[in-house]
């Protein structure tokens, strides 16, 4: 059973691209265009990089909504969920996209600071001089992949984004440190943080409240004053989020969506999209 969702399909999503790539481990895309829009949420499965060079796009991110504009660069890490919202006509870009198996190639376990500040703040601003840096790395880069003769291409890679990760870090690393957060703030992060890792399982406040070590009255009210949405609002939209993707990105049937979710019935899991999206998961799947 298919349950992948794709990151983009390249020969419709992405015009006018000069894409460069080594198998599948990691591709390169210089200036892509964006032509059309994504409709419904999808899932990422590869580390992406997005250097932006002009205009400006906006989006979701896990719910966060986020926007890259020019001189600007985001990180979307797998397993997040990612709504395209709108790209200006004027958008172009650097695109580099890592597998798996690229990235823990790297072992770089000192780098799980970054990941955490990453998962906090996907998008970064670049001053001038850091841009030019990075755009200068990425043409490094796409020399070394074009270099077919070389059959250390892919350890130079590797050695080349090691090198870029100590670099980037910081930022995102500065971003972190200039957002002071107040212990409110820092429970909220943790309930978020909690609510995308046992979504599909606990849908129920007390659970998040008892991780958390506070009431369920507790948690809903601070969550409702300091977000502006309810904890199970919160929750709810993950596992729509969630049920969204799986429906229109994969070829996997209401049942096993429902399965995957672990709704005890496809009648109860129609139930709830329902209430929730104002239309059955059928129609919402045959959009």
């Amino acid at each position: 059973m298919e349950k992948n969702i794709p990151l983009f399909n390249w020969q419709i999503d992405l015009q006018n691209s000069i894409i460069d790539k080594i198998d599948n481990d990691i591709v390169l895309m210089d200036k892509p265009i964006i032509k059309s829009t994504f409709d419904y949420p999808f899932k990422v499965k590869v580390t992406t990089a997005i250097i932006c060079l002009s205009g400006r796009s906006e989006g979701e991110i896990n719910l966060q909504p986020f926007e890259t504009k020019a001189s600007s660069m985001a990180i979307i890490l797998p397993d997040q969920i990612l709504q395209h919202k709108y790209t200006s006509e004027d958008f172009t870009g650097l695109f580099i996209i890592m597998s798996d198996k690229f990235t823990q190639s790297l072992n770089l376990q000192e780098a799980f600071p970054l990941f955490l500040n990453v998962l906090d703040n996907p998008m970064v601003s670049l001053g001038q001089e850091t841009l030019e840096a990075i755009v200068s790395w990425y043409y490094m880069m796409q020399k070394v992949v074009r270099y077919k003769e070389n059959p250390y291409r892919l350890e130079t890679l590797r050695n080349m984004t090691r090198a870029f990760y100590y670099g980037i870090g910081y930022q995102f690393h500065k971003i972190s440190k200039e957002k002071s957060q107040l212990r409110q703030d820092i429970l909220i992060t943790n309930f978020l943080t909690l609510a995308k890792e046992h979504y599909k399982e606990q849908r129920g406040v007390k659970f998040y409240a008892d991780k958390l070590c506070l009431t369920p009255k507790y948690l809903s009210t601070l969550i409702k004053d300091r977000s502006g949405r309810s904890s199970n609002e919160w929750i709810d939209s993950y596992v729509i989020l969630e049920a969204k993707a799986l429906l229109k990105s994969t070829n996997m049937t209401i049942q096993q969506v429902a399965d995957e979710l672990n709704f005890p019935s496809q009648s109860f899991f129609g139930k709830y999209f329902k209430r929730h999206v104002g239309i059955s998961p059928k129609e919402y799947k045959n959009m």
